[in-house]
């Protein structure tokens, strides 16, 4: 599985502004809603009950919030990088300024986790990361993020 399979142009999202976790979280879920055509508001209280779970800011200044819906039939990503780091309450405790938001069917387990795994071992790598936070446009975006996961299969 390749972060090309998940995500489109479309679903980038270079210079996101948002003032708080809630904030980053219901933006993500009317972008998310308007690819997938689920309602803003399931996937935004979803976000909130995983969140309740533990935070998934993973560190590094990375968060994969995620979530599983039964009307999706695959799963769906969307990039954003934030215009200001926030307080994600981050494992690391670092502000987030990277995030990718997962969405998968409600019978997708172990793709959902291989999507989870994808994304994270992307974003481990911190010279990826810098390339990421350099970059201005969604194109070069887009372009970092499934080339690099093209070429490391």
């Amino acid at each position: 599985m390749e972060i090309g399979d998940l995500i489109g142009r479309d679903a980038i999202l270079p210079a996101l502004k948002a003032s708080s976790k809630k904030h980053v979280l219901q933006e993500l879920a009317q972008h998310a809603a308007e690819m997938t055509g689920l309602d803003s508001r399931e996937i935004f209280e979803a976000l909130l009950e995983r969140e309740k779970l533990g935070t998934t800011g993973v560190g590094q200044g990375v968060a994969i919030p995620h979530g599983k819906f039964a009307a999706l039939d695959r799963i769906w990503a969307i990039f954003a990088r934030l215009d200001h780091p926030i307080d994600f309450e981050a494992l690391d405790e670092r502000p987030v300024d990277l995030i990718v938001l997962l969405l998968a069917p409600s019978d997708a387990g172990a793709e959902h986790l291989k999507a989870l795994a994808r994304v994270s071992r992307l974003l481990r790598d911190t010279k990826m990361c810098e390339k990421i936070r350099g970059s201005e446009s969604g194109d070069a975006l887009y372009a970092l993020l499934t080339e690099v996961t093209a070429t490391a299969a």
